[in-house]
């Protein structure tokens, strides 16, 4: 496993990071997003730009105060992390498809489901390496779990969404009245002294429980990185906090990517190799980084030379 190393993390460095994350959203959705609106191309470009720019800049400081090993260690969980994200992204439009959500209310959605998975991953991350820390043999457990994914990728291309066949979503309507219409971007109203759920809250409830389901995948990956929780969470966070930006640049594009699930596949495989052979074979981070940007790049290139069947692109399209 990589080897455990104390946290570069102390409490001041914990709470400027949560500071500098709470100022971020209370001026993305306070200041900037304050009346609901359709996210064009050129907003979508100019935010990805800053959550990109703010985790390079993140990661060359960190680079500069612990040196070069911590900061490949946040670069390439953050590119991992990033890489992963896409996949998040087509479900994201398969979600909204379903539902048939108005394009000004996405943003919203995506806003509220990203402040929900913060606090997931949070949850799994800190779960996840005390367990390590009591038991060396979990991090076998979490190879093998990311060994199966990739294979499973491997063997599946796609994303295969049903938000019918949602376990929770199915539990929440038999308790829970819902309206047959939205009301902007309220995810409850109050109808002749009743309250009701409106259809925004139903895919709240998919893209969070989705987005678990991502995290079980991604946080076993990422720790097969490094084991600085600190690394580890704010490398996870700055890639989560640009989703939202990045899918609206992406959401007519990620058709076109139809072998990322290929690379990210090999990635996953990868990455569990390294996890169960690392007492006897360690892998340096830098080769870890150049094999991730070989797969993932290499499958995006390949994508675009390649281009997917016209009427295949379409079936991939629709919602399930």
């Amino acid at each position: 496993m990589p080897p455990a190393t104390e946290s570069i993390g102390n409490p001041g460095l914990w709470g400027a990071f949560a500071g500098i994350v709470l100022v971020m959203l209370a001026l993305d959705l306070g200041v900037f997003h304050r009346r609901e609106h359709e996210v064009r191309m050129r907003e979508a470009l100019i935010w990805s730009f800053v959550w990109i720019a703010l985790a390079l800049l993140f990661n060359l400081w960190i680079y500069h105060e612990f040196g070069a090993v911590k900061g490949l260690e946040f670069l390439t969980g953050y590119l991992l992390e990033k890489a992963m994200s896409v996949d998040n992204l087509f479900v994201f439009l398969v979600i909204f498809t379903y539902f048939a959500v108005p394009k000004s209310f996405q943003h919203r959605v995506l806003f509220w489901g990203v402040l929900g998975a913060l606090g997931m991953r949070a949850a799994f991350i800190f779960v996840g390496l005390a367990l390590i820390q009591m038991f060396d043999w979990v991090i076998l457990v979490l190879g093998l779990v990311l060994l199966v994914t990739g294979v499973k990728m491997l063997r599946h291309q796609g994303v295969q969404v049903q938000p019918e066949q949602n376990p929770v979503l199915r539990f929440f309507r038999r308790f829970v009245p819902v309206t047959a219409e939205y009301h902007g971007t309220h995810f409850t109203v109050v109808t002749d002294g009743h309250r009701f759920a409106t259809p925004l809250a139903l895919v709240l409830i998919v893209i969070e429980t989705t987005d678990l389901a991502f995290a079980i995948d991604s946080i076993p990956a990422i720790i097969g990185i490094t084991t600085d929780p600190f690394i580890v969470f704010t490398s996870n966070i700055f890639a989560i906090l640009g989703l939202r930006a990045l899918y609206f640049v992406l959401a007519g594009l990620m058709d076109k990517f139809h072998y990322l699930s290929v690379g990210l596949g090999l990635t996953l495989v990868f990455i569990a190799v390294k996890m169960l052979i690392h007492d006897w074979v360690p892998i340096p981070v830098s080769l870890s980084l150049g094999v991730i940007g070989l797969f993932v790049g290499g499958a995006m290139v390949v994508s675009l030379l390649k281009p997917q069947p016209t009427n295949k692109a379409a079936k991939n399209a629709e919602p399930a």
